[in-house]
């Protein structure tokens, strides 16, 4: 079978940024939060049996609602991704903005209703609950209600974010989309957008990687003044709702969302930073197989031969597919279906959002996946990770909706153990030649979590505390930038990515702040499952689909003891983990020789 590489929406909303349909349920859906804003805005009835009755309608309510703007902002986000120039879906887009703040008061609402119940009437509602699927997101409900400014101020923030500060995030894809850059790519002159461009960072040739990070440097000095006036502000706007809120520590809102407590994240950093060394190891020897000293930024992801097999999107499908099914055929099947009804956006051209991403729709019961296909190995790993989000929904599409909001941290546990499963699978099937090169791209991942992401945290840990003095400059950011990444990699890179703060949309995402961390602990979190899954064999897959499910009822530590025994808080889990992504350094020494016309001749 021959899969189309664009997705397909008008199953969900026909007729694109124009939609007759689209614009009818956005009307529909704005009339029912002011009538439901009617309802939570009058008071509760003075009874207590009646009291606790009109509570369960109004959650039942919000569910609903939140579904049907979910599924709006859902088709809205694909549109602009799709095309950057879509002034239409960006129109729609701000419109949702506003409805979600609408409902976002709303929530404020019921948050303070919550807090004014009588314990022994929470404890009620909480039974009620508990019947219905959602008893352990009611009560964190109520907890954070607890930690928030006053229910008049909250709602006051909410409005004013939408253009106060979603605005700017609005801002930063505008400049982005904006830009392009020119690159000499196999003989031909080709204009680039960034996101392309970026692609080719992992190009065989140093002379194309090369060119484009330059091309690249010049394209966001461009823009370098815009981009540091809209993270300033975004970082402004945060930092004066933390202070208001009493909130002293900037990783407080971001553990808070990701349900993890701060001995974990710390146990987990310190895993990582006494696993790095073997990673320098690696690095070092790719420098020498390439013949550098040191490698660059721009070398981490370099193949090892510039004659990289090109894999075309249906036959990346089809490998996906075949090495799902290894692990259950469930994914296999539901990874299929995903390719069939053209849940996927992979098309390589110009005009498109950097990036990738997996969203879901819950009223359909379906989930779109955004990606640039080159046919690299890394883009079959990405269209695996994103199918593993996607799956991650699909098995809770049957819970309550408040049941369904799971963290960024275990959403990135399932998007990367799919790509274990892919990638573990052909290494163990391959070739000495084959194997070397599978263990490289698995080691470069590796780095990525290990390094790459903690340059990350470093940059936006340390960016925030400055912040506080001060907007920054420019080259206050840059060398913000820099120095993060000469920490974070041991300082085994020649040269580094010092706009990198204006490169990575993670900065600038205006939903979960600190978009970093759970990448390394979903990748670590996953690699542990994943040895597990090889240990126990196909009874496994049962035992992951339990622990997905509840992966939007339980905090992460509770997770974790429930469903492998295990106490996250401390190093054991987290060095296994670490040993495991880094076992096989040794291997891929001993498959490499020294230099790279060796390497190629495997």
């Amino acid at each position: 079978m021959s899969y189309q590489p664009n997705w397909n929406l008008d199953v969900i909303f026909p007729g694109g940024s124009h939609s007759p349909e689209l614009q009818a349920w956005l009307t529909k859906l704005e009339q029912d939060l002011n009538d439901f804003a009617m309802k939570t805005g009058a008071p509760l009835p003075a009874v207590e049996e009646a009291r606790l009755e009109a509570v369960k309608e109004r959650l039942h309510t919000y569910q609903e609602l939140t579904k049907r703007l979910r599924e709006a902002g859902a088709y809205v986000s694909c549109l602009v991704a799709q095309n950057v120039k879509d002034e239409a879906a960006v129109i729609r887009q701000s419109t949702v903005r506003r409805l979600s703040s609408m409902l976002q008061a709303r929530a404020i609402e019921l948050e303070e209703t919550l807090v004014e119940l009588p314990e022994s009437s929470f404890e009620r509602l909480l039974t009620w609950a508990e019947e219905k699927g959602f008893a352990g997101p009611l009560r964190e409900w109520r907890e954070k209600a607890r930690e928030k400014m006053d229910p008049s101020l909250e709602k006051l923030a909410s409005a004013l974010s939408v253009d106060g500060y979603h605005g700017w995030g609005e801002m930063y894809n505008s400049i982005v989309g904006r830009l392009s850059v020119t690159v000499h790519v196999d003989g031909q002159k080709k204009t680039l957008s960034v996101g392309q461009a970026s692609n080719l960072l992992a190009h065989p040739s140093r002379a194309v990687r090369q060119e484009a990070f330059l091309a690249l440097e010049n394209a966001w000095n461009e823009v370098a003044d815009l981009n540091a006036r809209v993270l300033g502000h975004l970082s402004g706007f945060r930092l004066a709702l933390y202070e208001k809120r009493g909130w002293t520590d900037v990783l407080f809102e971001p553990l808070r969302i990701n349900r993890m407590q701060r001995e974990t994240l710390d146990a987990m950093w310190d895993a990582v930073a006494a696993g790095k060394e073997r990673l320098v190891q690696y690095l070092n020897h790719k420098a020498k197989l390439l013949g550098l000293e040191k490698l660059s930024i721009y070398d981490v992801d370099a193949p090892l031969s510039e004659q990289t097999e090109t894999i075309p999107y249906d036959e990346g499908a089809r490998l996906i597919i075949e090495q799902f099914r290894a692990f259950d055929p469930e994914l296999s099947m539901f990874a299929q279906r995903a390719f069939e009804e053209r849940w996927i956006e992979a098309e390589d051209r110009s005009g498109k959002r950097p990036g990738g991403f997996c969203t879901s729709f819950p009223i359909k019961g379906q989930s779109r996946i955004f990606m640039t296909y080159q046919g690299t190995m890394d883009n079959v790993s990405t269209l695996a990770h994103e199918l593993g989000h996607a799956y991650h929904q699909h098995v809770m599409n049957d819970l309550p909706h408040l049941s369904q909001q799971y963290a960024m941290n275990v959403a990135e546990t399932a998007s990367t153990f799919a790509e274990q499963i892919v990638n573990g699978a052909l290494i163990d099937r391959a070739d000495a030649k084959a194997r070397a090169v599978l263990i490289d791209q698995k080691l470069s991942r590796a780095v990525a979590f290990f390094m790459n992401i903690h340059a990350r945290f470093l940059f936006e840990t340390r960016f925030y505390e400055e912040r506080k003095k001060g907007m920054l400059s420019v080259q206050e950011l840059r060398e913000l930038m820099t120095q993060a990444q000469k920490e974070a990699y041991l300082d085994a890179l020649d040269t580094y990515h010092a706009d990198f703060w204006q490169s990575k949309l993670h900065f600038y995402i205006t939903s979960p702040p600190f978009y970093n961390f759970p990448y390394t602990f979903g990748f670590l979190f996953s690699t542990g499952l994943y040895a597990r899954a090889k240990a126990e064999g196909p009874s496994f897959a049962k035992r992951y689909v339990a622990l997905l499910r509840d992966t939007g009822r339980m905090d992460t530590e509770t997770l974790a003891k429930h469903h492998l025994g295990v106490d996250l808080k401390t190093r054991a889990f987290w060095d296994e983990a670490v040993r495991e992504a880094t076992a096989e350094v040794d291997e891929w020494l001993r498959l490499t020789p020294g230099d790279i016309e060796k390497t190629q001749a495997l």
